[in-house]
This record gives structure tokens, sequence and C-alpha cells, in this order.
């Protein structure tokens, strides 16, 4: 009776992990990473094999059961975890070892929580659950050395299951902090089972989290010459050439769908790695490719229409997204969204401000409100554009900050330029620090001539981002246009150029302040790169002004010419032809 009335008890303290079996303690102890082994091996315990002690249920006994249950529901966990490692230890069952193991877990226990794993594998020695879990929360710990010790005897008391014990070392191993040491290990366990394409496999997954890139694509593949043709290691191999050679890892991988064109996985990966080089024909052919094996699934045909739409293919766009539609997206938001940013595109702003009315809720909520205020603005209704952008509810202060800037730039297009001022002023009076309302006053204050008031919201925007190049750069052009404290000036627009060396703006400020210096072939150097990559009338203004300065007048009046035909109306353009052209 004693022994049934303890079965009894113990299934009642086991109940509240009766939905988290062993399997599931295992990985909650790992941390693991993302399922990546497709053909990972049962290791549920065979429950009719397992033999469980013959215990008499004492008072004293029933005292600790119910006292590790009421404590832990009361959230007195120190309590429920001391008690509960008392009663492992006395009734040496592997059940109960295991529910103190999770309750030490839970709350960060570790060192309990590892004696209730050495307990339970113990009493249970035949448990790979527990050895495993073991070798999971002693890394936890950082206790490396006991790692290493227990992870090797694992690997060679099951020499035959290596292989995929080395997938789930990686998946436990992933979560490591440091990611040296986490490499280190795999290695140094690696090393006996050179014959073995999962433990080159695992150590090329950790070398590319460390940033060893070299390491990682000479394991993976050393993994491929031992089981050619293996998707995971064509995976990875593809991943790791991609930031260096992308061309080589996409070769990769259509090589491989030449050979196995039904493996999902690898083409959703070419798809996406087409996408990620902007080769956006051929990666909406994959993704059309896979939504033929899944004509049901609304996000292929909403990834569809986002290619489509990068394309410019407006129609083919529009009949993707229409589709999703039709399919029932979850997301009905972000679809109705998009389809207004396709009316936009097509210059349909009618369609898009019904699109963006549609949109109720989600991430995209507060930006179709705004876009609807501005189509309206746009489309000469600014006072309903007004009415509805007072309407729009910020949740965040970078909201607030957005509504306060549309709303200046609405009054600027109105040519009210004092009244934008004083918005943003109002605006910095709640926001004092918000750098997009620093800049935007400073841009502003300059533009009517507040020329100290600009300067000082600028070096406050520097002081409260100071890697901010665009205000770096602003303070150091108004300076320039200004022919003021050259030196300091072009101090401050390198100090741009450094941190924003491809900023075609910044470029053209560094070469505008050597030209003011007086370094003619330099500052020309700099502007022609600019204008090659950003041809702006005002870099175009700026380099036919240096060109003219140096004697190269021709040449000047072809740069001025050129982009005057593509900048007709560009009030700069004009008043510097006719500075130096009456």
């Amino acid at each position: 009776m004693n022994q049934l009335r303890y079965i009894i008890l113990v299934s009642l303290l086991l109940t509240a992990c009766a939905h988290a079996p062993e399997q599931k303690l295992a990985e909650q102890a790992a941390q693991p990473s993302k399922q990546t082994e497709q053909t990972e091996p049962a290791e549920q315990e065979v429950q009719d094999n397992r033999v469980f002690p013959n215990v008499e249920l004492t008072d004293e006994l029933l005292y600790q059961f119910l006292l590790t249950e009421i404590a832990n529901q009361r959230g007195e966990t120190d309590v429920a975890v001391k008690a509960s490692v008392s009663l492992a230890n006395k009734t040496r069952d592997p059940r109960v070892a295991m529910r103190a193991a999770q309750l030490a877990m839970e709350s960060g226990q570790m060192d309990k929580a590892i004696d209730a794993i050495k307990l339970w594998r113990e009493v249970e020695p035949t448990s790979i659950i527990a050895r495993r879990m073991l070798s999971s929360v002693l890394l936890r710990a950082g206790k490396l050395d006991e790692v290493r010790t227990e992870l090797a005897g694992m690997l060679k008391d099951d020499q035959a299951n290596a292989g995929p014990a080395f997938i789930h070392l990686y998946q436990i191993m992933s979560a490591y902090p440091d990611k040296a040491a986490a490499l280190q290990l795999i290695s140094e366990l690696a090393q006996p089972y050179p014959t073995k394409p999962e433990a080159h496999w695992a150590v090329a997954q950790l070398a590319q989290t460390a940033g060893d890139e070299k390491r990682a694509l000479t394991e993976v593949r050393l993994a491929s010459n031992l089981r050619p043709d293996w998707d995971m290691a064509v995976s990875l191999e593809a991943m790791v050439l991609q930031k260096n050679a992308p061309q080589e890892g996409l070769d990769k991988l259509k090589n491989y769908l030449a050979k196995f064109p039904d493996v999902r996985e690898i083409r959703m990966q070419y798809a996406r790695a087409l996408l990620d080089q902007k080769q956006y024909k051929l990666s909406r052919d994959e993704f059309q490719h896979l939504a033929s094996d899944n004509p049901d699934s609304s996000e292929m045909a909403f990834a569809i229409a986002m290619i489509s739409l990068q394309m410019q293919d407006y129609q083919g766009a529009e009949d993707q997204l229409k589709l999703a539609l039709n399919k029932g997206k979850k997301d009905q938001d972000t679809v109705r969204y998009y389809l207004g940013q396709l009316d936009e595109a097509k210059k349909n702003e009618v369609e898009a401000i019904e699109n963006y009315r549609l949109v109720n809720g989600g991430e995209y909520q507060f930006s179709a409100q705004i876009r609807i205020a501005y189509l309206l603005n746009k489309r000469g209704e600014s006072t309903v554009a007004m009415q509805q952008l007072h309407q729009i509810q910020a949740i965040s202060n970078q909201q607030r900050a957005q509504l306060i800037m549309v709303e200046s730039k609405f009054l600027l297009d109105a040519k009210q330029d004092a009244d934008a001022y004083k918005v943003l002023q109002q605006g910095l009076a709640s926001l004092p620090n918000n750098p997009d309302l620093l800049y935007e006053t400073a841009m502003i204050a300059e533009k009517i001539g507040k020329h100290d008031e600009s300067e000082k919201l600028l070096r406050k925007l520097i002081k409260v981002k100071p890697d901010d190049a665009h205000a770096y750069n602003a303070l150091g052009f108004s300076l320039l246009e200004r022919n003021e404290r050259i030196s300091e000036a072009v101090t401050l627009v390198e100090k741009a150029m450094q941190l924003a060396p491809d900023d075609a703006a910044i470029i053209d400020s560094v070469g505008w302040g050597y030209y003011r210096s007086g370094k003619f072939e330099e500052s020309i150097k700099l502007l022609r790169r600019a204008f090659a990559s950003n041809p702006d009338p005002e870099i175009a203004a700026h380099l036919g002004e240096v060109l003219w300065a140096h004697g190269d007048k021709e040449d000047a009046k072809k740069v001025w010419q050129d982009s005057l035909k593509e900048n007709a109306d560009s009030s700069q353009l004009q008043t510097v032809i006719k500075k130096f052209i009456p």
C-alpha cells in the first residue's frame, strides 16, 4: 500500500513537468539553436525498461513531497529546490532527480542542478538524456574541463552514434557566449574522429560563429569530401562563401539543385541568397518554383510581390499581393500597406489612400497614416492633410518626433518657414535630445539665417550622437558656404568622411572645403568622385566652379550643361552658370 501511495505521489510531483518530458528538459538545459539535422535519431527513453526503486513512503517523505510543490507554486524557489534535492537523494528515484534538476535550472542554481543530474545518471546509468543534460548544464555553468571529460566519454562509449552526437554537440555549444572557447572545445572533441563528416561540420559551424571563416571553409569542405552531396554541408559552405565569394556560394547551391531539385531548404537558401545579391529576376524565379510546390502559400505570394516591386514590375507585384490577400494572409494589414506603396509607385494616389485607410493595425499602421497625410498634402489638400496628421496617435518618442517633422515639412512646402521652425522648436522642448529633431531644426535655422542657433543645435547633436556623420558635415558645410573658419570647417567635413567614406554629399563637402583651402587638384579629384557616385546638380555646380577656377572652362561648361539637361529647374545650377557666364 505504501509503495502504491509513493507511486501516486511521484506522479503528482511530476505533474508540473508533464508537458516537458526528459527530451524537452535536455533541450531546456542546452538552449540549442534551431534544429538543423533532419535525420536526428530518436532519443526518447524507453519507459517500459526503466527500473524504479522500491521506496517506503514515510511521513517525512510525504512532507517533503508537499513542501516541494507548495513552495514552488508560491514562488519560494530556494525552499523548493532544497527540498527537491533532498528528496531525490533520499528516494534515489530518477524521476524525482529529474524534477529536482528542473527546479534548480529554472531558478538558476546550476550547481544544484548539476548535483541532481549526476544523481539521476548514477541511479539510471543507461539514460542518454541524463548524460546529455549533464553536459549541457555543465557548459552553461562554464565548467569546460568537466564538460570536456563528460563529452569525450559519451562519444567514446557510443562511437556508432558519434556522427549524430556531433550535431547535438553543436546545438548545445552554439549558445555558449565565449565562441572561441566553444570552438576550441569542439575541435578537441572532434580530433579523434577524422572520418566523421558531422565532426568536421560541427567544427565548421562553430568556427563561423567565432569569426574564423577560413577554418570554417576548410572544415566544411572536409565534411563534404567525406559525405558528398550532404545538403547540410552544402548549405553551410554556401553560407560561409556568401560574405567574400558570393557568386561561388550561389554556384554551390545551384549545382546542388541541378542534382537534387526537390530539396526545398536548399532552394529556399538559393532564392534568398540571390535576393541578397540583388539578382531579382533569378530570385523571383526560384520563389515561383517554391510557390508552385505550395500553391496555397500566401507567404510565397507576398515574397514574390516584394521582389517584383524591387524590379518595378508593378503589375506582377499587384497580382501577387492580391493573391496573398485572397489566400488569407494572416497579416492583411501588411498586404494592404504594400498595395498602397505599389499604388504610389504607379502614381495612383487616390487608390493608395484607400489602401492605406484599410491598414487598421500591425507594424505598418503608423506609416500608413503618415502616407495618407503626405498624399493629401501632395494633392493640395493641405488643411485636410494637417487634420489627418493631428489625428495620428504616436506610441513612442520616435513616432512623436516623426509627426513633428512631417508637420514642419508641410509648413515648409507652404513657404511658411518661420512656422515650420517654431513647430520644431516646440518639439525640441519636449524631446530635447532627439537626434532627428536636432538635425531638422538646425537645418531650418540655417535656412532662415539663424546661423548661431544652427551651430548650437548641431554641436549639441554631435554630443548626443558623436558618430553622426551628417551632423559634422552640416556644421562644416555651413561654415564653408559662408566662407568662415575654413580650417575648422575642413576638419569637420573630414571627420564626417571618416565616419561615412562613401557618402557622395559628404565627399562633395570635403572637395568644396579643399577648394576653399586652395587645394585644387585634391578638390577636383574628390568632386569628380562624388559626381560619379551621385550626379546631383549641387555637386555639378561645385565641380564646374572648381574646374572653371582651375582654368578648365570648357570642361566646366560641359558639366553644367549636361547636368542642366537633367535638372532644368535647379536654381543652384542656374545661379552658378549666370555667375560665370552672364
